[in-house]
């Protein structure tokens, strides 16, 4: 009984890798335009984490990788010691969050608005417009911003004209406002290019659906919470697992651009904290250790989001 179904079950596991190696020469081409993207991964993405030992070492550039000498945990011991620690954590974590918070459920909404436009060619503008901020490198708008912040930029003069401010403020220069400017300029610059992929669910949707709804007379708020979102609820489980893991990262650029000594308490985060290690302190193994602790607890949330999303809403990455 024993070897007849050990012989079944190794018949079947050579079925299968027969229908693989089938499927594999039928998407030949298709296989072999994905050759490049696969050997550009290996050669940026996979090669270079070789270098995460420097984490467990004392990196001397003269001595290479290998013969540099190892400290251990070392690195990680200084970090989670610093007096700064977690000031940076809660920098890190509160954008972030806030970020979530607002510029996540933003991008479902506009799209799913933008949908119900009767008008094409407004659609078409709306789109437009809401899309241009995306295009525009932090660096310029960062720019743009610290003019219109400052104590004779555009926000003061319209808040002073209308009476909520008596005096400009030097917005930048108030730690207390960073986190605020952080989220609302982000949501700002976002959230045209991040309901893109919220349209293109809502495209695919069957327009039959909405049909049989308009006859039993459904209005259109009643498509949109019992057919739009229903349908498109799986994209928003699977956006909703990345945006989780993507916690401990606040935008480099954006906070790189926007920050300064005087707020430096509310925009101090892990990667501005790395950028200083790395390349302004030269301390490449503390900095990579620092990036390594960082990648661990991203991995941690997305496994966690993902567990929490696939029992919840049976929708998951994996």
């Amino acid at each position: 009984m024993e070897s007849a179904i050990s012989a079944n079950t190794q018949h079947s596991r050579q079925n299968g890798f027969r229908r693989f190696l089938h499927k594999l020469n039928e998407q030949k081409y298709l296989q072999a335009m994905a050759i490049p993207g696969v050997i550009w991964m290996i050669i940026f993405n996979y090669i270079p984490m070789y270098g995460i030992i420097i984490a467990f070492k004392e990196y001397d550039i003269t001595l290479g990788f290998n013969k540099s000498p190892w400290v251990g945990l070392a690195n990680f011991k200084e970090f989670f010691s610093d007096e700064r620690f977690w000031l940076i954590i809660k920098n890190t974590v509160g954008i972030s969050f806030f970020k979530l918070l607002v510029g996540f459920p933003l991008p479902i909404l506009f799209a799913v608005l933008l949908n119900e436009l009767v008008s094409v060619r407004f659609k078409r503008a709306v789109q437009t417009i809401s899309y241009l901020p995306h295009f525009i490198s932090w660096v310029v708008l960062g720019g743009i911003l610290m003019n219109w912040l400052s104590e004779t930029g555009l926000i003061n003069i319209i808040l002073t004209k209308i009476g909520i401010l008596k005096q400009p403020i030097a917005f930048l220069a108030e730690p207390k406002y960073f986190w605020g400017i952080a989220v609302i300029s982000e949501v700002w610059k976002e959230l045209g290019w991040n309901a893109i992929i919220y349209l293109a669910a809502i495209a695919g949707i069957d327009p039959e659906l909405y049909e049989a709804a308009t006859v039993d007379g459904a209005g259109r708020f009643t498509k949109m919470f019992k057919i739009t979102i229903p349908c498109i609820s799986g994209t928003i489980a699977i956006m909703f697992i990345l945006a989780v893991s993507g916690l401990m990262n606040s935008n480099f650029d954006q906070i790189f651009v926007l920050r300064n000594p005087l707020n430096a308490d509310a925009s101090d985060v892990i990667d501005i904290y790395v950028y200083r290690m790395g390349i302004e302190a030269f301390r490449f193994s503390y900095a990579t250790a620092i990036g390594l602790f960082k990648s661990v607890i991203a991995l941690i949330l997305l496994l966690t989001a993902n567990a929490v999303t696939k029992k919840l809403t049976d929708k998951s990455l994996f």
